[in-house]
Parts: C-alpha cells; sequence; structure tokens
C-alpha cells in the first residue's frame, strides 16, 4: 500500500475553521501547523480537543537578547464550542527534536491535517525522511509501556489509553517495516487486520472517558506480542543508525531565519 493510499483515511477528517483563526493569531511565522492527536490517531470522540501543532521562527533579534523564553509557545482556550490545544516550537529546538529518535514531531510533521503549510514545510518533510532510524522504535516501545501501566492501573479501564498502546505499537512497526510515518490506528489497520480494533474504535466515540468491557488477559498478550514484533522489526530493518539530516536541516534554518524576519 503506497504512502497516499495509506493517509486516504486520516484526510477524511472535518477541520473546523476556527482552527484558521487560531494559527492566524500566532504571535510569529509559521513553518508549518498539523492537527495530531485523537483526530490524527483516528478515533476521536465527540468531546476530543483539537491538539494544534507546528513550528514558529522567533525573529533574530529576539535570539541575541540575554533571555528568551518563546523557544516553545502553547496555549489551551475554548472558542466556538471547540477546545483548543496549541504548542509550537521555535524552528531551531524542533530540528534538534528531530534529529534525536522522537516520534511526535515526525508525526506532527507528517500529519497530513494540515491547517497551515510552506514551500519550507514540504522542503522540511523530505529532509526529515533522512532523520528517521532503526532507533525510533525505542520512543514507540517506551510510549506504549507507559500507556499500557496507565490503562491497567485504573479500576474502571478506559479504552482510549488501550487504543494508544495499539496506534504507538502500530505505528513504530509500520515505521520499521518501511521508514514511513503513519499515525491513523484505523488506517494501519487496513495492513495488519487486527479484528478487535474497529470495536475499540468504536467504543471510544462514547467519549474521552468512555470504559470498556474486554478480556483483559488476551489484551495484555497482544500488548506482549506487538511490543516484540516491534523490536525484531527495529532488529531486522534496513533504517539507519543515525540521522543524516543534519547538514540540509542547518541549512534550511539559516535561510527560514533570513526568509521570515522581515515579517515582524
Amino acid at each position: 500500500m503506497s504512502e497516499n493510499e495509506f493517509h486516504n483515511v486520516s484526510q477524511q477528517v472535518q477541520m473546523p475553521a476556527i482552527l484558521n483563526k487560531v494559527v492566524a493569531q500566532h504571535p510569529y511565522p509559521l513553518l508549518f501547523a498539523t492537527v495530531s492527536g485523537a483526530h490524527l490517531y483516528g478515533f476521536p470522540s465527540p468531546d476530543s480537543d483539537f491538539d494544534l501543532r507546528g513550528v514558529h521562527i522567533l525573529p533574530v533579534k529576539s535570539l541575541l537578547a540575554l533571555d528568551h523564553d518563546n523557544d516553545t509557545v502553547s496555549s489551551m482556550k475554548i472558542e466556538d464550542g471547540y477546545e483548543l490545544d496549541l504548542v509550537t516550537h521555535d524552528i531551531r529546538k524542533f530540528f534538534l527534536m528531530l534529529l534525536k529518535k522522537n516520534g511526535y514531531v515526525l508525526e506532527q510533521l507528517f500529519s497530513p491535517l494540515v491547517v497551515h503549510s510552506t514551500l519550507e514545510h514540504a522542503e522540511l518533510k523530505d529532509i526529515a525522511y533522512g532523520c528517521v532510524t532503526k532507533f525510533h522504535s525505542h520512543h514507540y516501545l517506551g510510549f506504549a509501556q507507559t500507556q499500557w501501566r496507565l490503562f491497567v492501573k485504573e479500576q474502571e479501564l478506559r479504552v482510549k489509553p488501550l487504543l494508544y498502546v495499539y496506534r504507538v505499537l502500530l505505528t513504530g512497526i509500520h515505521l520499521m517495516r518501511t521508514g514511513v510515518i503513519e499515525a491513523n490506528l484505523v488506517t494501519l489497520n487496513q495492513e495488519f487486520g487486527l479484528p478487535y480494533i474497529d470495536e475499540l474504535v468504536e467504543c471510544k466515540k462514547g467519549g474521552e472517558h468512555q470504559t470498556v468491557s474486554i478480556d483483559l488477559q488476551f489484551h495484555e498478550s497482544e500488548f506482549v506480542r506487538l511490543r516484540a514484533l516491534l523490536e525484531d522489526e527495529a532488529a531486522r530493518s534496513i533504517l539507519d543508525d543515525r540521522p543524516n539530516g543534519k547538514p540540509a536541516l542547518d541549512e534550511l534554518l539559516v535561510r527560514c531565519r533570513l526568509k521570515y524576519d522581515h515579517r515582524l
């Protein structure tokens, strides 16, 4: 299945116009802004917030000062009935995170739910493929372990953390096999064909705190099986051991600083 085919399900999400307004009000020029969270992962519920993520570009002048605290800009608000969670990082900070085994920033960058884009956004995605390594598997293994612990420690089992467990494991396995980021669980399951995913996704439509009645022993065995599969896929992956995109990121960083600085 091609990358475009994988993204077909993700692109069906309807994004409210308020997202464009929030992005337009950002205090700094944006390289891109996309939607992450449950809407990207393929299991939003009516009470899910919209997680806006992106990259902003601080002015050169502010970088020369003794103190600057705008490497990360974040806000949470409710507008037009939507809960909006905005987090953007300065371009340098984001690029440094790309050079580490950070699956979050890759998913934000490659999210097909685009609110704002630039020519440099497309260029950055091309460069970022060179930043993907087999060691990104550690991010997904760690994230899955954390979500499993959150899931089993609750007296009433919620479906959301269980869906996160499966989402991150399948994303990681797919990444190790193909080098392509796919964060939508419903789309991923077209490849993996896990018979219980659709039922769990349907259950999640009941709300962010929706509980679920399941065979815990079965799902624990599935967690262990998929975790082992991710480890095996990482061991045999042809992905590089180290990112090779640093020179291109450095050049793009300087070029964007100069291009967008005059707009402030």
